[in-house]
C-alpha cells in the first residue's frame, strides 16, 4: 500500500512536472548547494574509492561487472519500450538478456554484442517525456547527481517495479542489497572517472557544464538521437556579427606585402629554421606576377644609365670659397643685380620714385 501511494505521488509531481517553464533552472540556489556537497562527497571519498578499485581490480573483472549491471538494466529498457510502442526494439533488447544471461553467464560477458545485436537505453523517465511530458525543473539529486523533476519521478518508478537489485530488499535481503549497491554505485562511479577529469580541466562553471550536457543528453534519447536546436545554443559563443572581418588587401599592394612579410620573417628566424623561411619566401615570390618584356627593358635602361645623364646636378661649387648654391638661386641673383645696374644707369629725371 505504501509502495502505491508513493507510486501515486511520483505520478502526480511528474504531470505537474509537464508545464512549460521558460527558465530551465528555477531552482539553480539549491541546486548549487547540494552539487557542492556531492562535490565534495565525491573528491574526499568516492573518487579515490574509485580510483583504488580501478588500479586494484584487473581491467577483465571491472568489464565482467559491468556487464553484469548493464544486463539487469535491459529489464528496465525492455518494459519502457513496451511502453513507448516500440515492439521490434523490445524484441531486441529481450533477446539481449537472454542470450549474455544465459550464454554470456548471467551477463558477465557481452556476448550479444558480439553477435552485433544492438543496445538500447530507456527509462520510465524517457517514457514520460516519449508521450509529450516536460521535463520541469532542472534538479541535483544527493549523490545521484543531475536530473529533473520528470526524470527523477521516473527513476522512482523503474527502481519500484522493474529493478531486479530492489527485490533483494523485498525479499528481506537487506544486508545483501546495501552491498549490491554500493558494487554498483562503484562501477558507475569508475566508469565516470575521465569524463569527471575532462569536465573540472574544461569548464569554467563545472555546474552549467554538467547541467547542459545533462539536459542536451536526455533530449537526444528521447528522441532517439535528434536534439532540439534551442538546446544547443552556446551563450559564451560571440554573434557572428560581433566577429570583426579582416580588410582585404588590395592587389596593388600584394608585393610589399610579401616583401614586408618575408624581411619580418627572416629578421625574427632562428639559425635551425632558416631552410623553411627559404622555402615559404620562395613559394610567396613564385606568387608574383611575372614582369612583360617591356617591363624589363625598362628597368635595364634606368640600371645602365649615368646619374647625369638622368637628373641635371641641383648644386654647383664655387671655386674660392666651397660654398655651394642651388642654380635657380644663382641666376635669380644675377637678374636683380642687372636691374640695379640698369637703374642706376637711367638719367634722375626718369628714374622711378
Amino acid at each position: 500500500m505504501k509502495k502505491l501511494r508513493a507510486i501515486v505521488l511520483i505520478a502526480t509531481l511528474a504531470s505537474v512536472s509537464g508545464c512549460a517553464t521558460t527558465n530551465k533552472d528555477p531552482l539553480e540556489g539549491l541546486n548549487r548547494g547540494i552539487y557542492k556537497f556531492n562535490d565534495v562527497a565525491d573528491r574526499y571519498a568516492m573518487k579515490p574509492v574509485a580510483k583504488a578499485y580501478k588500479a586494484i581490480a584487473p581491467s577483465p573483472v571491472r568489464t565482467g561487472i559491468s556487464n553484469f549491471f548493464s544486463n539487469l538494466g535491459t529489464l528496465t529498457t525492455v518494459v519502457n519500450d513496451l511502453l513507448q510502442l516500440k515492439f521490434a526494439q523490445a524484441f531486441s533488447d529481450a533477446g539481449r538478456f537472454v542470450i549474455n544471461t544465459t550464454f554470456g553467464v548471467v551477463g558477465l560477458i557481452d556476448v550479444a554484442s558480439m553477435d552485433n545485436i544492438p543496445k538500447h537505453q530507456e527509462d520510465f523517465g524517457q517514457t514520460l517525456g516519449y508521450w509529450g511530458m516536460g521535463s520541469g525543473a532542472y534538479l541535483v539529486l544527493p549523490i545521484l547527481g543531475p536530473s529533473t523533476v520528470r526524470d527523477a519521478s521516473g527513476l522512482a518508478i523503474d527502481t519500484v517495479t522493474s529493478d531486479p537489485i530492489q527485490y533483494l530488499h523485498n525479499i528481506g535481503q537487506v544486508r545483501t542489497y546495501y552491498q549490491v549497491r554500493a558494487v554498483q554505485l562503484l562501477d558507475k562511479r569508475t566508469q565516470l572517472l575521465d569524463a569527471t577529469d575532462l569536465v573540472d580541466n574544461a569548464s569554467i562553471d563545472p555546474y552549467a557544464f554538467m547541467r547542459d550536457a545533462y539536459l542536451q543528453r536526455r533530449a537526444s534519447l528521447i528522441q532517439d538521437g535528434l536534439v532540439p536546436q534551442e538546446l544547443l545554443q552556446d551563450e559564451f559563443e560571440p554573434a557572428d556579427e560581433d566577429v570583426p572581418a579582416k580588410p582585404a588587401a588590395s592587389s596593388s599592394n600584394n608585393g610589399e606585402t610579401v616583401l614586408l612579410q618575408s624581411v619580418t620573417s627572416v629578421d625574427k628566424a632562428e639559425p635551425g629554421n632558416m631552410a623553411a623561411v627559404v622555402v615559404s619566401e620562395s613559394q610567396a615570390v613564385e606568387s608574383i606576377a611575372a614582369p612583360t618584356l617591356d617591363e624589363v627593358d625598362a628597368l635595364a635602361f634606368e640600371a645602365t644609365a649615368q646619374p647625369e645623364d638622368v637628373l641635371p646636378p641641383l648644386l654647383e661649387q664655387t671655386s674660392e670659397t666651397g660654398d655651394e648654391m642651388p642654380v635657380v638661386e644663382k641666376e635669380a641673383a644675377e637678374v636683380v643685380a642687372a636691374i640695379d645696374e640698369t637703374l642706376m644707369a637711367l638719367p634722375a629725371e626718369t628714374a622711378p620714385q
